[in-house]
């Protein structure tokens, strides 16, 4: 099972967006390091708690930054855009870093109704068209050049990167989205840290699966709030500054992620058992515990990969959570896989992961 990161680049009362924004870049170097299979950046606007408005920025940045671990979109949502300028912005990040940019796209607005008006053009409108399965196609059309003739986007395919191009993933946390990879052969990635019923829609994509170019066999990864700590004791108490966040966002209330003392004297007041939000899933705890939740949970999606979704109010707990996980799962770091491949040479060098 592989296993990568989902970083929303959450920002900490008493800290700024571009402090977030650091924390990222830092957090993706240490994956890379850890050896993490990807890193992905989502896409949310309008919101104190959240600094992740712009993934193509955030994965420039970061692939910069980085030398071996896929850097991509979690995800780039396409009813705000243009499928062209989308095709153009990745191709551009997969020319200047070949094999390793994915495009993970989705549909919801990652906001709310006045913000989704805020982001729109065309401001007559309340919200951009319902017409998500033609962007995706155009999308796709633009990305494998594949217009039928005559049509007069055709030229536009000749894209800026190439012959660079991101690997394409559908996002979702409905059936909607599912049958939409299903039908296209794409690969899927489902938020399990929105909507933990997923099991039964993720066997729904691979039994709708249609093999294509883009893929022969359906390929699952799953999403999950993971927060891992040296005790589960000490990991339910790290865990409280998201929950706190997520118990007030249900009521329509946006704050910074709060301090751990704030959080607890929130959750005391408020009779909170321990574990997450009503409706949501958390794996929180020790090294052992989480390993064994996470597993669990991509048994339930025959996932093939997890992505961790963590956040916490300080920046060295989420660091420490993800350096635990990769303990906890014998991932290979960046310096032993160096010291293997130079053991054997004589030599220090990389050995690709992909």
């Amino acid at each position: 099972m592989r296993l990568s990161v989902l970083d929303q680049s959450p920002i900490s009362e008493g800290s700024t967006g571009a402090d977030a924004l650091r924390n990222t870049v830092d957090l993706a170097r240490l994956a890379d390091e850890l050896g993490y299979a990807r890193y992905w950046v989502a896409e949310h606007h309008g919101t104190p708690m959240l600094a992740s408005a712009s993934p193509e920025v955030l994965i420039a940045e970061i692939a910069a930054a980085t030398s071996e671990i896929v850097v991509g979109s979690g995800g780039v949502m396409l009813p705000h855009y243009s499928p062209l300028k989308v095709a153009e912005t990745f191709s551009i990040l997969s020319g200047l870093h070949p094999g390793r940019i994915d495009l993970g796209i989705g549909r919801a607005p990652g906001t709310d109704p006045q913000t989704t008006v805020a982001l729109q053009r065309d401001r007559r409108l309340l919200g951009p068209p319902d017409d998500f399965p033609e962007q995706l196609a155009e999308l796709l059309a633009y990305l494998e050049d594949d217009f039928p003739t005559g049509h007069p986007f055709a030229r536009l395919a000749h894209l800026p990167g190439s012959p660079g191009r991101p690997e394409v993933w559908i996002l979702g946390s409905s059936s909607d989205s599912a049958l939409w990879a299903a039908d296209l052969g794409l690969r899927y990635a489902f938020a399990d840290f929105i909507n933990p019923a997923g099991p039964a829609i993720a066997q729904l994509y691979r039994e709708r699966f249609r093999p294509a170019q883009r893929g022969e066999a359906p390929e699952v990864v799953v999403a999950v709030s993971t927060i891992c700590a040296e005790t589960d004791g000490e990991a339910e108490i790290v865990a409280a500054s998201s929950r706190m966040a997520f118990t007030l966002l249900r009521r329509g209330q946006l704050i910074k992620v709060p301090p751990i003392e704030t959080a607890l004297a929130f959750l005391a007041r408020n009779g909170n058992p321990p574990g997450p939000p009503t409706g949501r899933r958390y794996v929180v705890g020790s090294p052992a515990h989480v390993r064994a939740g996470l597993e669990d949970v991509a048994q339930e999606y025959g996932a093939d990969e997890v992505m961790a979704v963590t956040i916490t109010y300080d920046h060295q707990a989420r660091r420490r959570s993800y350096e635990l996980l990769s303990e906890a799962f014998g991932l290979t770091s960046m310096m032993s896989r160096d010291g293997e491949a130079g053991e054997m040479t004589g030599h220090p060098v990389h050995d690709p992961r992909h």
